[in-house]
């Protein structure tokens, strides 16, 4: 690790990074030097992680009936529509859980299934009540399913279960000790959920849900087949190497790949052989040669019936047309991420591909559902890792267009139309928004916003919507002002290792907003619990923490306090009956003494030194590949040496002290802006000097003109 500090004493962390990774990453990937010098820096050097930058199909997301119950959930669903039985929905209150109550609604109205919708109003708890279970029980519902809730329940969904009723989970919180009696549980965070990703928001998981109800109206619904492709092996006519796949609904179910001596194949102890003797459709590409290559392993005396595939890849993905599977193999993108036997895992690709997208519900129209799914993500703060990094970029891409009608206006009024978005635009011009309505109470404006057609009514609960969200925000800056004073006193009290904020009685709907001021105010607290008594007999409260404190796993410790809790890593909640209040802070301030808070570094880690022959427009490539930055993926941070100042420019108020550069790098001329230059008196640069710049690099658009500029994070003169 290089560590250089400027005049300013800022620090620059640039991490080394072995050659020989960056080699292979560029080989096998097939991408630039800059971009595998970013990866292995970064700790991005396998298969597994790397394709999910690179690539961006819907053929790279993990199938939903990788979920244990998922059939199980899907058979109960086909069985509420063909009995006619009515469906409640019970959703939460923030942008996650309106997003996801609307997926949800849509879909199975669209089935023609009677659908109920319920999200807490007012000061009602987070998560399934004993009021809400009645009030489903009341309207006639014979199913209940619950979007970005339920995995805490017990006793509600018990209840359920005693009057008849079955309830489907659909949730991405931890659990607590104990799972729901639930008829089928779908969270990525169960452990024995069988899903290889557990950082799916809840409109996540609810679009996977959604995705297997409309597979199992597809022919490919309970199918099971072995793929299959044989070769001779390396010896001179006397083996042969056969790979197999098989998979149920998609599934990969097993995989086998043997070396056969031709002709004296061990039929009784070869894994293989029992494969393909299961009576399962065997899929090749280019039956003939498949047979061929499989008698001279087996011999002729063998029966072996294949079906051939190439029509149906041809007509779904032209370019398979006189293409044999080694050519095929040599031209996949996907053959860069197998771990060897690129052959069978381009023949997977291949199919999957071509069943997804031959059915537009899987696939075109499936896109549709990704801006909600963006919108839930990002706002839920979820790690821009694995395929969230595909279901996000999707998502922005149909915000972009406008598909969904009852957005546009809002888009509009916030100013998100007419240009690429971002993950930053999403997250502080449109989320907050959604969640205004429901941390004023009244979740119901937004969800009905989300599912009407009607143009009338859209416009009316747009501006609904956007008062609330000025009326939020005012709100939440006066409760700030309030508690400001509490907040450092208590951050004191606790040694600099919390904060504790009791704040009276406002609505339970903002403290999360100031829990997360107060982590923004007090970068160095690792968390913040804020706590709100609306009414008498109950406290509600808001808990967010920076990385190194797990809110769910840090509420579980006091969980014998409180009427209900739950979260997950970067945020949680509870309510507490008031009479256990001081026995809970007691608790706290226990706990919190005995935590080893390690102080995170405030330098700037660089993730690559880029030269002047890199300052061109493959910097601007470089920077999309990465797209789209957020939670877990922060913007590409540069480090260049020797840009020379062609031009100062103050930019508005002087006392703010903005400026902006026009820098000369080669032949190029980068405008750069750099925010409080002037704000102290150490000011000294003149047009001509020579500069190191640790930057950003951004595009502007405005008036529908892209432009790209730097975003300068530190300047110093140049040692060259």
């Amino acid at each position: 690790m290089v560590s250089l500090r400027n005049r300013r004493s800022m620090e620059y962390i640039l991490q080394r990074t072995a050659p020989d990774v960056v080699r292979r990453i560029c080989e096998k990937y097939r991408v630039d030097f800059l971009s595998a010098n970013i990866f292995a820096r970064r700790g991005i050097c396998e298969a597994g992680e790397i394709k999910y930058y690179l690539e961006g199909g819907l053929n790279l997301l993990h199938s939903p009936f990788l979920f244990h119950d998922m059939e199980e959930a899907v058979e109960r669903v086909l069985l509420a529509q063909e009995e006619g039985q009515v469906v409640a929905i019970y959703g939460d209150r923030d942008a996650d859980g309106i997003t996801s109550t609307a997926l949800l609604a849509q879909e199975l109205r669209g089935m023609g299934i009677d659908v109920r919708t319920h999200l807490p109003e007012g000061d009602e708890p987070y998560g399934l009540s004993m009021k809400a279970v009645e009030t489903i029980a009341d309207e006639g519902a014979r199913l209940v399913i619950t979007v970005d809730n339920g995995i805490t329940c017990i006793d509600e969904i018990d209840e359920l279960n005693r009057r008849g009723i079955d309830t489907i989970v659909l949730d991405h919180h931890l659990a607590g000790q104990k799972l729901p009696d639930a008829l089928a549980t779908i969270d990525p965070k169960v452990a024995s959920s069988g899903y290889p990703f557990e950082h799916l928001a809840g409109c996540a998981v609810t679009a996977k849900f959604i995705w297997a109800l409309r597979f199992a109206m597809t022919p490919l619904y309970k199918s099971h087949v072995i793929l299959l492709h044989a070769e001779p092996g390396p010896g001179e006519d006397t083996t042969t190497i056969v790979q197999a796949v098989e998979l149920y609904n998609l599934v990969e179910v097993s995989r086998i790949v043997e070396e056969l001596p031709n002709r004296s194949v061990d039929f009784e102890g070869s894994r293989l052989v029992r494969t393909l003797m299961k009576n399962i459709p065997i899929l090749v590409l280019d039956g003939e040669s498949e047979l061929r290559q499989l008698r001279a392993a087996f011999g002729r005396s063998v029966d072996i019936s294949l079906v051939d595939i190439r029509g149906e890849l041809e007509s779904v993905i032209p370019r398979v047309k006189g293409r044999n599977i080694f050519t095929l193999t040599t031209e996949s993108r996907m053959a860069m991420y197998a771990d060897g036997h690129e052959e069978i895992e381009t023949l997977l690709s291949l199919f999957i591909s071509c069943c997804i997208y031959r059915h537009p519900s899987l696939s075109r129209d499936y896109l549709k559902l990704m801006d909600l799914v963006a919108i839930g993500t990002i706002a839920d703060m979820m790690p821009l890792v694995d395929e969230n990094r595909i279901l996000v970029r999707l998502g922005l891409k149909e915000l972009e267009k406008g598909s969904r009608s009852s957005l546009v206006q809002l888009m509009s009024a916030q100013n998100l139309v007419g240009h690429p978005l971002s993950v930053h635009d999403v997250g502080w011009y449109l989320s907050p928004v959604i969640n205004a309505s429901g941390r004023l109470g009244c979740p119901s404006v937004a969800l009905d916003l989300l599912l009407s057609d009607d143009a009338r009514t859209m416009y009316e609960l747009t501006n609904r919507l956007i008062e609330l969200n000025r009326q939020r925000q005012k709100m939440g800056e006066d409760a700030w002002e309030k508690a400001k004073w509490s907040a450092k006193d208590s951050l004191e009290s606790y040694g600099s290792k919390f904060i504790l904020l009791d704040t009276g009685s406002i609505p339970r709907g903002l403290t999360g907003s100031l829990a997360t001021r107060a982590l923004k105010e007090f970068p160095a607290t690792p968390a913040v619990i804020v706590l709100s008594q609306p009414d008498e007999g109950r406290i509600s409260a808001s808990m967010r923490s920076r990385e190194g404190i797990n809110c769910r796993e840090f509420l579980s410790r006091f969980g014998s306090f409180f009427m209900d809790y739950g979260g997950h890593k970067a945020a949680g909640g509870f309510s507490m009956d008031c009479d256990l209040k001081d026995g809970f802070l007691k608790a706290l301030d226990e706990e919190v003494m005995k935590m080893d808070i390690v102080q995170e570094s405030d330098a700037l880690v660089v993730d690559a030194l880029v030269s002047q022959e890199d300052m061109n427009g493959n910097l601007v490539k470089v920077v999309e590949r990465f797209e789209p930055y957020g939670e877990a993926c922060a913007p590409l941070v540069f480090l260049h040496d020797g840009a020379k100042i062609a031009d100062i420019i103050n930019l508005g108020d002087p006392g703010k002290g903005n400026v902006k550069l026009m820098l000369q790098i080669g032949r190029c001329i980068w405008p750069a802006l750099w925010w409080g230059a002037r704000r102290d008196s150490s000011f000294d640069y003149s047009k001509g000097d020579l500069v190191r710049i640790v930057f950003r690099l951004n595009h502007n658009y405005y008036r529908g003109a892209d432009n790209v500029q730097l975003t300068l994070l530190s300047v110093e003169h140049s040692q060259l």
